[in-house]
């Protein structure tokens, strides 16, 4: 016979339509990290898109901003089974990033300060599907939140949203990124639970 605290309910079960199979609902912002948190000045940030030819662009912070920011609210879903309903961004639209480049690449692999990489299909980047993101409810991005600047790419699993993003290689054949290489999926779709292969 199991035996439970006083007063254990379990986790109540949302009636929210938007909560992807297996997650609950989370009024915080818990952080999951793996390793040691980068401190990085916006001074110092620097984010770089690579093609599969090798040519390259950079954007210090300034010419980020001049990309045309806008603000985003969105549903977030954590792989550890969390979801965090209408979260507020501003961020610089990934198509931004990308536009008027030569590339016949499908995926994509996102580096980071501190060594963090992560891969997706070029596919979910674009399209208005991703941002790089600095803001978060109206306020710079914390350091333990990925600021200064973290991918943002809500309609996929939060491990796919790199903290201290600094660069997009672009890639003609998929290559595991860190927690892919441990096992986690590599698409991450919380609507079809891909959290492990």
């Amino acid at each position: 016979m199991a035996v439970f605290s006083p007063g254990f309910r379990g986790r109540r079960r949302s009636t929210n339509p938007n909560l992807p199979p297996g997650q609950y609902e989370e009024s915080g912002f818990p952080v999951l990290t793996a390793g040691i948190t980068p401190r990085i000045r916006e001074d110092d940030w620097r984010f770089t898109v690579t093609t599969e030819r090798g040519e390259r662009r950079e954007w210090d912070w300034a010419g980020m901003q001049a990309l045309g920011p806008e603000r985003i609210t969105t549903d977030i879903h954590c792989v550890t089974s969390w979801s965090k309903f209408g979260t507020e961004w501003r961020g610089v639209p990934v198509d931004r990033f990308l536009d008027g480049l030569d590339t016949s690449a499908s995926f994509v692999l996102a580096g980071c300060y501190g060594g963090y990489t992560t891969n997706l299909p070029l596919d979910d980047v674009r399209g208005g599907k991703a941002w790089v993101a600095f803001e978060y409810d109206g306020q710079p991005l914390p350091a333990e939140h990925g600021g200064p600047a973290r991918l943002l790419v809500p309609h996929l699993y939060f491990w796919k949203s790199a903290k201290w993003v600094n660069s997009l290689t672009l890639l003609e054949h998929d290559r595991a990124g860190f927690w892919e290489d441990l096992g986690y999926h590599m698409h991450g779709d919380p609507w079809r639970e891909e959290r492990y292969r």
